[in-house]
């Protein structure tokens, strides 16, 4: 059972910290959960990363998270871990009765839309948009109403559609951009103008979806590619003497595509 005696170990030390630490004794869940989300896309970043040693060690951050936020509840005799445990236990043994049952769903698809349907009839989740939390990165809440839409059938039958719908409001947004022109520095958009960027964004995030790329870690990751090469154009800069940032756009622009040919 040394399964069973570390996540008891966990508990434990869980319940010292709560007790005996100044930090952990002042903690609420609403000052923790951003601490948890930020474990999780730490993890999200490891497994991406496919750096399994780092995955390891943050799923523990990310496990802890769990036992404290759990211990919260257990205070205020609302819950507990045991509770938490048992409750997504029977959840996921409701929700797959293709495994334990008799329902038959031989794809993945076949299987996301019998776990909406059993989300609706047995957990009388009311209208299109039930539990979509709004707290979500606003990448993943259009993604998250955009699944609840497709489950009742409002979808695009193929990509050709929102293939089109993004070249649709790219031309709409540069009518807008022509129209209203550059913006002085610190003032507000136009609001015409981030209206269509918004549509432009949710249309991109309804294409992600339906190509299954997770539009949250596909933007972090373009970012960080961005950051390496940039912070690589400096240094080959660098090397050859010359300040980058006080070169011009298109002399930037040359060691940043020498620095993206040699990642590449």
């Amino acid at each position: 059972m040394a399964l069973a005696d570390a996540l008891l170990e966990l508990q434990e030390l869980t319940e010292r910290l709560r007790r005996d630490c100044p930090w952990d004794r002042e903690q609420t869940a609403k000052t923790i959960v951003p601490h948890t989300v930020e474990e999780a896309y730490e993890v999200a970043d490891a497994a991406f990363a496919a750096d399994d040693a780092k995955l390891l060690d943050e799923l523990g951050d990310l496990l802890f998270q769990v036992y404290f936020l759990a211990l919260l509840l257990q205070e205020k005799s609302r819950g507990d871990l045991e509770g938490a445990a048992r409750a997504v236990t029977a959840k996921l043994i409701r929700r797959h009765p293709h495994v334990f049952g008799e329902v038959e769903a031989r794809t993945p698809g076949r299987v996301r839309e019998n776990w909406e349907k059993l989300k609706v009839e047995q957990e009388e989740r009311a209208g299109v948009f039930h539990h979509v939390p709004e707290s979500l990165p606003a990448l993943l809440h259009a993604r998250k109403v955009q699944r609840r839409a497709a489950a009742v059938g409002f979808d695009w039958p193929d990509l050709e559609g929102p293939l089109a719908k993004v070249t649709e409001e790219v031309d709409e947004l540069r009518r807008e951009l022509l129209r209203a022109g550059a913006p002085a520095p610190e003032t507000e958009p136009d609001a015409a103008v981030a209206a269509e960027i918004g549509d432009l964004l949710f249309t991109i995030v309804n294409l992600a979806r339906r190509v299954n790329v997770d539009p949250e870690l596909a933007l972090r990751q373009t970012s960080a590619r961005f950051v390496g090469r940039v912070q690589e154009a400096q240094r080959l800069a660098t090397e050859q003497g010359v300040d980058w940032r006080t070169l011009d756009v298109d002399a930037q622009d040359r060691y940043y595509e020498l620095a993206k040919d040699q990642a590449e």
